[in-house]
């Protein structure tokens, strides 16, 4: 019997599990970098990512004898995905094909470029293994561009054959064999072996069974000491985030923050509870960020083999301080949470101390005003040249990056400025979702050196909203940060963030008076919106001056921005993939019957020109 594989590369935004048990008899063709459980027992994925060649090699694994699809999606489901179709026929041979889909129905034939190149294939124990590979970016226009930052995988499979020779022996419909899988395909960080970490000592930061408020949206702070019990400095080479089972769509993400040393705790009674309520005087206990997690995420991360988290000192004296966001628009009552985080200590100090880096902007109304029923609404912000004055001349080195926004953000990306000119993305998370904010692990450090800034920009898209979205900690509300883990740690910068100056709204405003949070806010929600107005209010953001406060560690340092500064930029290079040559007819290139064949292809071209004159 002839076996098929359709295999579908979309990119979108929906759960991607981690590969706890391979399931497939088959053993891979090579050694992958990374490897997914898509669906236990029925599908797997194995792929490396070549940057220097701009492509991925993947590896399908299918629990089926029929066909079975992987694939890229610009929004998460058939319409314009990007679909390659491959098949191992009855003498062991291995095929594919490149689809396109252009609704929710069967895809047909890209009559542009065959995009999706074969490598090898196999059949054996009713799983059927395809290896493969594709560029990031194919510029094919019937083709989906695989992205920095998260990708949406598509996956199904079907239970008969389809012959590519005889035009009724199709692609049948997969029913309920489908499923999807989101994932930074090129950032990708693995969870650990369970081997890697067990017998390792570790620390538990968590919250006791404490009262969950039932307010749509609560910020819960908790501080906890060091564990006595260590006498000596100790590197964390892992961690762990501690969801409690009974509230996994409660948590929306977690903060762990260090407490500066200046900071006078009594041991016997270290707060605990609502944020705003226990924060006043702590500011010392919310700047240092020692980890943070958010929706959709892996649980475990592994630190670089360089560089450790020291969580704890030489006379036993850190604090650290857990700030968990709960998402609870249902207002359910009588919630109880024991969530936290372990972190995995190893037997021997490393090298360095790991440390973060935040820029982005201020979690405010007058940071971010966004106005509704906008396809795309752009927030920049700057981080200059004074913020890393006090770098150390041998730099420090970047190694993971975690964007982050709320419903509306949809992309997210930092550069790095250098001599006024742009270098290169620190991270360029194009595809952002908020279900699924990974820490995205860079392929090799980026180096930063003292007077280097940095450009973050947020983009947004309120097509869902009738009203106007504002900064804030809400989840309806809007953030815009990107925090970068690094090496060696350096005291002089934990966060840089911005905001639009006072001035500049007193001036939009035209009033002289002081304006507070809560006035603005008002004033912002009269406001009545047109494409015209939303155009200005673009233009007013990008040329607005920025209140800039750079957080230092031990205090803060303020700085003001007469306007986002020029710098030159990145240049974007067009699109020249130099083709590979596999053709439409290398699909029927050992075919008994060449010439019925090639006029199944003139079909399909056919099928595709005349589907295009009706629906298009």
């Amino acid at each position: 019997m002839q076996t098929w594989i359709i295999l579908c590369l979309y990119i979108s935004s929906t759960a991607i599990e981690i590969c706890t048990g391979i399931a497939s008899p088959l053993q891979p063709f090579t050694t992958y970098d990374h490897s997914i459980q898509l669906e236990a027992n029925i599908a797997e994925l194995w792929w490396t990512v070549n940057n220097a060649a701009q492509e991925i090699t993947f590896e399908l694994h299918m629990k089926t004898i029929g066909w079975i699809a992987l694939g890229i999606s610009p929004a998460g489901g058939m319409k314009g995905a990007d679909i390659a179709v491959g098949w191992v026929d009855s003498s062991g041979k291995a095929h594919i094909q490149d689809r396109f889909a252009f609704d929710k129905q069967k895809p047909v034939m890209d009559n542009t470029t065959q995009d999706w190149f074969l490598l090898k294939g196999q059949e054996q124990n009713g799983w059927t293994a395809i290896q493969f590979k594709r560029y990031f970016d194919s510029c094919d226009p019937m083709d989906v561009p695989i992205k920095l930052g998260t990708n949406i995988l598509i996956f199904a499979y079907g239970l008969d054959d389809i012959d590519p020779c005889q035009a009724k022996v199709d692609i049948t419909y997969h029913d309920d064999r489908r499923g999807s899988r989101i994932l930074p395909l090129r950032s990708y960080a693995d969870q650990p072996a369970d081997a890697m970490l067990a017998g390792l000592d570790f620390v538990d930061f968590r919250f006791d069974n404490h009262a969950v408020p039932s307010a749509d949206t609560t910020y819960y702070c908790k501080v906890f000491k060091s564990p006595s019990r260590f006498l000596t400095k100790r590197h964390a080479i892992a961690h762990e985030v501690l969801i409690d089972s009974r509230n996994t769509n409660l948590l929306h993400h977690l903060d762990l923050f260090e407490c500066s040393s200046k900071d006078v705790l009594d041991d016997a009674n270290l707060p605990d509870g609502v944020c705003d309520d226990i924060l006043t005087g702590m500011r010392m206990c919310s700047s240092n960020v020692a980890t943070s997690w958010a929706i959709g995420a892996d649980l475990t991360t592994v630190y670089p083999k360089e560089a450790g988290y020291a969580v704890t000192g030489v006379n036993n004296n850190k604090y650290f301080m857990i700030k968990i966001h709960y998402d609870n628009p249902r207002l359910t009552s009588n919630l109880r949470d024991s969530s936290g985080i372990r972190f995995y200590l190893g037997n021997e100090l490393r090298q360095y101390d790991l440390s973060y880096l935040v820029f982005g902007t201020l979690s405010s109304p007058a940071s971010l005003a966004i106005p509704p029923n906008t396809e795309q609404f752009i927030v920049d912000s700057y981080c200059p040249p004074e913020a890393t004055r006090n770098f150390p001349a041998s730099g420090i080195n970047v190694v993971s990056a975690l964007p982050h926004t709320h419903l509306q953000g949809i992309s997210v990306w930092t550069k790095l400025i250098r001599n006024n000119t742009a270098v290169q993305y620190l991270f360029n998370a194009e595809a952002f979702d908020f279900n699924h904010q990974f820490a995205n692990r860079l392929s090799t450090p980026i180096k930063i050196y003292p007077g280097d800034a940095f450009a973050t920009r947020c983009i947004y898209s309120t097509r869902n909203k009738d009203d106007m979205t504002l900064g804030g900690k809400r989840t309806i509300d809007e953030m815009c940060s990107h925090t970068f883990s690094y090496y060696p740690m350096v005291e002089s910068l934990t966060a840089c963030m911005t905001a639009i100056d006072q001035t500049a709204w007193q001036t939009i405003m035209k009033t002289s008076l002081p304006i507070d949070n809560i006035k603005l806010e008002q004033w912002l929600r009269n406001l009545t919106w047109t494409p015209k107005s939303v155009a200005q209010w673009q233009e007013f953001y990008n040329e607005a001056q920025r209140f800039i406060m750079y957080d230092r560690g031990s205090y803060m340092d303020f700085n003001v921005l007469p306007t986002i500064p020029k710098y030159e930029d990145l240049q974007v290079e067009p699109c020249n993939r130099k083709e590979i040559q596999h053709s439409n007819d290398q699909l029927c290139h050992e075919s008994n019957d060449s010439v019925a064949c090639q006029n199944t292809l003139f079909l399909f071209a056919f099928i595709f020109f005349v589907f295009k004159i009706i629906f298009l």
